[in-house]
């Protein structure tokens, strides 16, 4: 099969409008492993109904502090359409909950902690409000993401998830292990695949950690979006995994990608097995990929820095792209005040609560101009700074049919081929490729 070429970086965002995404999972690891394709229960709700609605937000502590402290202002505000919210019930994943809840017709009316790969089968099951039916649905949207969200649209043009916030998923690296290394842990020499190589040797062989970096090496589809996939997308310029109905993986850059972490892998700098804790944390590894959530989960732990991953040639920090790690919000056809469901959502996404967002987690709004929007927030904030400045260049994981099944495909051929080290890459991936398209082109 013939390589793909690098698409230019001038062309991409024409190329972005046509091609149809979804983001991923936000700072938690658990995803789904399985969503039911089963038809939604229940009625459709009312388009034009106000009254009292329920809704659904995640179980992360500051999230929590966060929702309750956005459901008091709107009841304080609006006494006849009141807000009742509860955490996500309990489940295998928050994704198989919602799915269920789908099925049985007792969604919620909003649900803050929609997994952008878990739409297209939320919008199969008939589960999903089409936020475009509003009259000013894309307007909203467009005004407040900007470019960014054309990446969130469905195949059919139409949003049925509301970008809501992102974790820019960046290269942590621990500067006291750099310094016993003999490296420089203010300017680590990290920016091409040659210098982290060289600087992963270093690591290892000085005995300052036993290796280099611990990305997750087990099987599940997710795992990919945090040791291929921002990789890929930084050599790239930000290239999707999926463009124009069909796998961008097996191009010359991705197999370039490919064989980096491969000889990673073969020299024992990253590790192979599944660790029970944190590598970061616990000074096994030197370095970790992860978004902004980590600022405060490392702040005490480890003396940090963070930088962009790393490409063939180099690139720019403030030309890098990455993945977003992102959560969405869901408005469900259960619903049946979906009128006043609209007017939350807006109200929960605007620039006051978006604030009050990334004050209380650190997680960054997909809103255009982040950091010139909240200038308080990064002075005051400084560790945050370089991640509100990534949100503007981020990729998502493609919004098409069996997404789930599509990323599996990939993650076996990269634990094969990549991780384990059988075979030839540019061969394994242009296997998984086929696939993909195969997967993605049924209903």
């Amino acid at each position: 099969m013939q390589r793909r070429t690098r698409i230019h970086p001038t062309n991409r965002q024409t190329r972005r409008r046509h091609t149809r995404m979804l983001a991923a999972a936000a700072t938690s690891a658990a995803m789904i492993v399985a969503l039911g394709a089963c038809s939604a229960g229940g009625s459709s709700g009312g388009a034009e109904s106000r009254g009292d609605i329920t809704i659904w937000y995640s179980n992360n502590e500051n999230e929590v502090l966060w929702g309750k402290q956005m459901v008091e202002a709107w009841n304080a505000e609006n006494p006849d359409e009141q807000v009742k919210a509860q955490e996500i019930p309990a489940g295998k994943s928050s994704e198989e909950v919602i799915g269920a809840a789908i099925t049985a017709g007792n969604a919620p009316c909003l649900v803050f902690n929609t997994a952008p790969v878990a739409v297209p089968q939320f919008q199969k099951q008939g589960g999903l409000v089409d936020l475009s039916s509003f009259e000013d649905g894309d307007s909203y949207i467009q005004e407040r993401t900007g470019d960014l969200a054309d990446q969130y649209q469905s195949d059919d043009g139409k949003f049925y998830q509301m970008p809501w916030k992102s974790n820019p998923v960046m290269l942590f690296y621990n500067k006291d292990l750099f310094a016993a290394a003999g490296l420089d842990p203010e300017n680590p020499a990290l920016a091409t695949h040659e210098e982290f190589t060289a600087t992963a040797r270093t690591l290892v062989a000085s005995g300052a950690a036993e290796y280099a970096i611990y990305p997750s090496p087990t099987s599940q589809f997710f795992q990919s979006w945090f040791d291929f996939y921002p990789t890929y997308a930084a050599e790239t310029d930000g290239t999707l995994f999926i463009e124009d109905g069909a796998a961008t993986f097996n191009s010359d850059e991705g197999v370039e990608v490919g064989e980096f972490w491969k000889t990673l892998y073969a020299e024992g700098l990253a590790g192979k097995e599944q660790y029970q804790g944190d590598s970061f944390a616990d000074g096994k590894a030197a370095m970790s990929s992860a978004g902004p959530w980590a600022v405060s989960v490392y702040k005490d732990a480890v003396n940090w820095g963070a930088v962009p991953f790393p490409t063939s040639t180099g690139v720019a920090p403030e030309e890098a792209y990455t993945f977003s790690d992102a959560k969405n919000v869901g408005l469900f056809t259960a619903c049946e005040n979906q009128a006043t469901a609209w007017d939350v959502l807006k109200f929960a996404t605007s620039e006051e609560q978006d604030g009050q967002l990334l004050e209380l987690t650190g997680q960054m709004p997909l809103r255009t101009d982040l950091t010139g929007a909240y200038p308080d927030y990064f002075e005051a904030n400084p560790a945050y700074e370089q991640f509100g400045d990534q949100a503007s260049r981020t990729v998502e994981v493609p919004q098409v049919a069996n997404s789930v099944a599509a990323w599996q495909a990939f993650r076996d051929a990269w634990t094969k081929s990549v991780i384990t080290g059988e075979g030839d890459i540019a061969d394994a991936f242009d296997a998984a490729a086929a696939k993909v398209d195969e997967l993605i082109a049924q209903p």
